[in-house]
This record gives C-alpha cells, structure tokens and sequence, in this order.
C-alpha cells in the first residue's frame, strides 16, 4: 500500500520519474466558484464528461495533445478520508500530486490514507498482478501517522481475509511473534494440554476437538511490552478472541452460516493489528496483548452441550451450546488479565450475531463498565469516521444464564438480548472494580467502495487508537499531580471534548 506514496524527490527514491501530474481536489460546493474563473472550452469539456465533483469521481483535463495534464477529483467537504481512494486503481500508471494551495494538514493526511487504502488487494493466492498509480506525499501531512495506520489495518485484513487452512492457532501465533520482534516485545504461548496444568480448562476444552498437539491445538498467545514509561506507565491489556474457524461444534452451524467463519478470529487480528499501532508510536504504558487461539471442530472429543466446564476463575459453566464458544476461551484470559489489576481491559470480538442483527455490520457494539471511558470511545470513534454504538450491561437479563447444575451457563435459552448476555457472561470474570470495555464486532466488511474491499476488516481501529493515545496521556498527567491538585474534570472527557469534530456529552 505505502510504496505508492512516494517522498518530493522520485528519483531518489527508484519509484516514479518525471514531472507528476496535478490533482485538484474539489467538493460540489468547491468546484462552482472555480469553474467561474474556466475557459469555455474547459468549461464545455467538463460538462461533456458530466464531472459534478461527487465524492469518489473524476476527470482528466487534457492539452491540446491530448495528453492528460491534471485531474479533478470530487471530494466531501470537510475531512474526507475515502474519496480519493479509487484513483490509484483507476488512474493511468504515473506519478501524481495533490495540489495543496488549501490544503490543510489533516485533509492532507486524509487523502494520503485514502490513496494507501485505495491501493490494498489482499492478492495472496491471486497470480495476476494488479498496478497502482503513485502519488507524492502531500505537504503537511502525518506521515508517520499514516503510515502506522495502513499498515496496521493492512495487518488486520490480510490476517482475516487468511483461510484457516494457513491461519490456524499456530500461525496466529507467529503473526504475534512476528510483531512482537518487530518492536523488542516478550511473547508466550501455552500449548495443547500445557493449558490444562497451568488451569486455562475452557480454552482447552473449547479447542481440543481440532487437536491437542501441533498446528491445531489449542493455546493461549500472551504478548508484553514496556513503552517510553517503562515500569510507571499505565498497564493496559487487550483481549482478543482467536476462534480460527468455526464450525459451531456439535452444535454445527448450516452452511451459510459457516460459510464466513474464517473471520471468526476478526477480534484477535483488530486488537493485534492495534497493539502494532501503540508500539509503533511507542505510547508511554505498559501493553499486555492476549489472544486465545483456536479451532471449534468437531470431533469424538469435542466438547458436548450440557457438559460442565470449570474455568480458570474457579466458576462452573454449563454448555448451553457448543456455538457460544467465543465467551468460553474469553473468559480464561480475561481472569488472567483481571488478576494482574491492569488499569484498563480491552477485549474485541466477533461474538454475537445478536450485535449485527441489532446494529448491522457497520457499527461495532460497545458494552463498558464506565460512563467515562465509554463516552470518551465514542466520540474518538465519531471523530475519526470508525463509530461505534453503545448498548447495556442491563444486569436484570443475567438470570437468563442461570443453570440448574452449575454456577452460570455460556448462553440464554433463548433468542432475546444474545449480545447482552454475552457481555454479562464476560463481566462475570471482570472485577467491578478494573475498568473494562467490551467490543463486539462484525471484523468484515462488503460494499464500501474503493479503499474498503469486500473482505476482512479491523472495524474500530483507528478510533481506539486515537482513544487509548489519549487515555495514556490523562492517565500519565493525573499519575504526576499531587493529590490537592487533581483535575477538576474527569481524565479523558475534558481531552476529547477539545477535539474539532467531537460532540457534547449526551444527556440521559
């Protein structure tokens, strides 16, 4: 994707030669007041081509020679971040550059993510070869923050968009390895039946129907860094669920349902994808990253519904159904994160279909224990055009996971609520004192547009990094100030309140 974006000097940089070609970006309201300055003849020429400065489209303005010599392309008004993606594949191969009289350096950061998210094609398996055009970095813009979010999200796609049969427990493992060199981390993984001597019984019994031994089995993926803060920083810890493909278990799921399931690992892929992004701009915590791994197959030792797991906690769960697996290899790790009394638990997931029957595929749900951090999530995601939406820890519907045999059952009966359950489930192994935000997540995406292929996708990313970046920074500031001096606004709601496209808090 970023060799495509090239430095001022192309030659220097073996990419692209001679002079580049000028975008101008308009809007339709834009576009009106510079046609009033136009020759007839471009005037005549770009009604001919019905160019009306509609976000996504374009058109090229030729010499006499016909040859090309700037582009008009329709942009949003305000900050766009996708409008310019669908030039790189439409464009004839060359260089090109934003004219940037206007330009500010968040619109220039913008449009040099859409060209980077233009130019992602997950062609692993693919052998024709797909060119792109290539654009010189705009003036202004955030290199540095642009090129950590391609890349991450290029991480989380190519990891979903994996079929199983090279993304299984083991190869997720080495994807953590991989970034974890990349940035000095310690990674850890307990293995196949090692889990049930160090007491992770529901990761175990969840992944032993693939195999307790080799590329299948089950295990439990534990990555630890150190930022700038060193051993003061705040300690955060993300959760994911790595569920590398699921069949549903004896409870099997019919083909259609099964048909998407490699995505299944969509929360562990977003929240490795995000643990890159906080490494990479080297944020000043502590970063605990722990992703169970593994398969729902079926198999002659596969865990059976109305069976009786024990998990890490010590709480006894009835198997309502061998399907609601994710909440099952959650649970182990998020008690082992709890324990450590982290100052903030993040887990993601693809759990529920309940999540997209009531908010789509679109929105990930946000569930959280506190007000603060939830409204402070929402408005970055709102912010940073990667949304999500809030729903209940409503703690009436937790006798829905009574059991007659055991302290709690892994699902409801019946079909109300399944994502609240869920997130009450997993709230059972969070101590109410760790603060802890829950997301539940569709990890895929279809009919975007260009930058945004049908395929695997790390919904949410770009606004939790934008939210935990401030997190650190109000968790640092209140860890420094003297006791008489606390702030006298809450940590984050004050800092994301001063953000351009923030919102007012709402009021309940």
């Amino acid at each position: 994707m970023l060799d495509h974006l090239v430095a001022r000097t192309p030659k220097a940089t073996g990419k692209a030669a001679g002079k580049a070609t000028p975008i101008l970006p308009l809007s339709e309201k834009t576009l009106a007041a510079w046609l009033k300055s136009q020759s007839a003849t471009l005037l005549a020429w770009i009604k001919a081509a019905g160019f009306k400065a509609k976000p996504g489209t374009f058109v090229l303005l030729p010499d006499d020679a016909g040859r090309a010599t700037r582009i008009l392309a329709g942009v949003e008004d305000g900050l766009d971040r996708w409008s310019l993606a669908g030039l790189p594949a439409a464009l004839p191969v060359g260089l090109y550059q934003l004219e940037e009289e206007d330009l500010s350096p968040a619109q220039a950061s913008a449009h040099a993510f859409a060209w980077a998210m233009g130019c992602y094609r997950f062609a692993r398996y693919r052998s024709d070869a797909k060119e792109f055009a290539t654009m010189v970095w705009p003036k202004g813009a955030d290199r540095a923050a642009v090129e950590r979010t391609a890349r991450a999200i290029g991480l989380g796609r190519d990891l979903i968009n994996t079929p199983a049969e090279d993304m299984g427990p083991e190869h997720l493992q080495k994807a953590v390895e991989k970034v974890g060199a990349a940035y000095k981390a310690k990674v850890t993984s307990i293995v196949g039946d090692a889990l049930l001597k160090q007491n992770y019984p529901t990761i175990h019994a969840v992944g032993r129907g693939a195999a307790t031994t080799g590329v299948r089995a089950p295990r439990l993926i534990d990555l630890s860094w150190k930022g700038t803060g060193g051993e003061k920083g705040p300690l955060l810890t993300l959760v994911g669920k790595g569920v590398c493909f699921d069949t549903g278990g004896l409870d099997i799921k019919p083909r259609g349902g099964m048909m998407m399931m490699k995505k299944d690992m969509g929360g562990a892929a977003t929240v490795l994808a995000l643990a890159q992004m906080i490494m990479d701009a080297d944020l000043p915590l502590r970063l605990r990253l722990m992703i169970p791994a593994v398969e729902n197959s079926i198999s002659g030792n596969a865990i059976r519904p109305l069976d009786v797991v024990k998990t890490r906690k010590g709480i006894t769960v009835e198997i309502n159904d061998t399907d609601a697996e994710g909440r099952l290899i959650l649970c182990d790790a998020l008690a082992e994160a709890d324990a450590q009394k982290p100052d903030l638990i993040i887990d993601m997931a693809t759990l529920t279909g309940a999540a997209r029957v009531a908010l789509g595929p679109d929105l990930p749900v946000l569930f959280a224990n506190d007000d603060d951090l939830a409204d402070s999530l929402l408005r970055y995601g709102r912010s940073e055009g990667d949304p999500f939406w809030r729903l209940p820890l409503w703690k009436p519907y937790r006798k829905m996971l009574d059991s007659k045999v055991a302290d709690i059952a892994n699902c409801e009966p019946g079909a109300f609520g399944g994502a609240i359950t869920a997130a009450l489930y997993l709230a059972e192994f969070i101590a109410p004192t760790t603060k802890w935000l829950h997301v539940d997540t569709y990890g895929w995406t279809a009919g975007k547009g260009a930058g945004r292929p049908d395929g695997g996708e790390p919904l949410g990313i770009r606004g939790l990094y934008a939210f935990v970046a401030d997190w650190v920074k109000q968790a640092t500031k209140s860890a420094v100030l003297p006791k008489r001096a606390a702030p006298r606004t809450k940590p984050l709601t004050r800092a994301a309140s001063k953000r351009p496209l923030s919102r007012p808090r709402a009021r309940r």
